[in-house]
């Protein structure tokens, strides 16, 4: 094969690639995941909104806000809606508290036809726990700097 034969199909190639990538409009996207990550708030805030006015605590109506997020978001999950949110939206229906409670929902739902054990138990955490890993590590080592702060009397 000679280097002219090299180059034509390296720029077949090329082509070919360019081709087949997709491209992003990264204003669109953006503006899509404000609007869905903005409508999930939006409907959070209305929850908390109704807690206040049923005379509930802060907390508590905040606790009702995130349970009700988090069920809502499994349950459109479990029939489907979710992932199509998730992905018209992309980070702004996955970056909420529903975006969570869609990772460890949508593997259960996937690999319950596996079983209860090595369906379910092995691979229910296989998105989310990596969040829950080094969400907990950060808190702790943050924690341990303020105690350390503490105990030297710098903070």
């Amino acid at each position: 094969m000679d280097s002219a034969e090299k180059m034509k199909q390296q720029k077949q190639y090329q082509d070919y690639v360019k081709q087949k990538t997709p491209v992003h409009n990264v204003w669109l996207n953006m503006l899509k995941a404000f609007v869905v990550g903005g409508v999930i708030c939006v409907i959070g805030q209305m929850i908390l909104h109704y807690c206040k006015i049923k005379g509930m605590d802060a907390d508590i109506g905040a606790g009702w806000s995130s349970l009700l997020l988090v069920l809502g978001s499994v349950i459109l999950t479990g029939i489907g809606v979710y992932p199509k949110i998730a992905k018209w939206g992309g980070a702004g229906a996955l970056v909420p508290i529903t975006g969570f409670a869609n990772s460890v929902a949508a593997p259960a739902i996937e690999y319950k036809k596996e079983g209860q054990v090595m369906g379910i138990g092995c691979k229910i955490f296989t998105i989310a726990g990596p969040v829950i890993l080094y969400g907990i590590f950060t808190s702790w080592a943050l924690g341990l700097v303020y105690w350390i702060g503490n105990v030297t009397g710098i903070i």
